[in-house]
C-alpha cells in the first residue's frame, strides 16, 4: 500500500551502539600496531611516549576522515557523528583521541555505551553495516 501525503515521515532508526568487548578488542589491535610501528624507531624500554603519540595520530586521522581505525575495521566498528552519522572530522577526532589516551574518560559510559570521550567529541561507536 502506498503512503499518503498525510502520513508522518518515518525517522531513520538510530544505529545500534557497539558493545564494550568489540571496542576493547579494536583498541587492543590498534595499540599492538602502534607498539610495533613505534618500536621501529624508538625503544619502548627507553621511551614510553612514542606509541601513545602514534595512537593519538592514528585515531585522529583514521577516525576523523574514515570513521574507523584499522582495529575498528577488523572488528567491524565505525565511529560516527552522533547527530548525522557521518565522519567526525580531524579536530573532533583529535579531541576524542587525546581523551581516549587518558583512558579514564573511555571507562565512564552512559546508557548508550558512549564514553566521556565520545560524548565530548559528539561521536558514537556503532557496528558497521555488513557488506553484502
Amino acid at each position: 500500500m502506498a503512503a499518503s501525503a498525510n502520513d508522518p515521515p518515518h525517522a531513520p532508526a538510530r544505529p545500534e551502539p557497539a558493545g564494550g568487548g568489540q571496542r576493547l578488542i579494536a583498541l587492543l589491535i590498534d595499540w599492538v600496531l602502534c607498539l610495533l610501528v613505534a618500536s621501529l624507531y624508538a625503544s619502548p624500554y627507553r621511551a614510553s611516549w612514542p606509541p601513545v603519540v602514534l595512537l593519538v595520530l592514528v585515531n585522529t586521522i583514521f577516525i576523523g576522515l574514515f570513521a574507523q581505525t584499522p582495529g575498528m575495521r577488523l572488528t567491524r566498528l565505525r565511529c560516527v557523528s552522533y547527530t548525522d552519522g557521518g565522519a567526525i572530522g580531524l579536530l573532533r577526532g583529535l579531541y576524542r583521541a587525546v581523551l581516549l589516551a587518558l583512558l579514564i574518560p573511555a571507562l565512564i559510559a552512559d546508557g548508550e555505551g558512549r564514553g566521556l570521550h565520545d560524548r565530548a567529541a559528539g561521536s558514537m561507536v556503532i557496528r558497521a553495516p555488513s557488506a553484502r
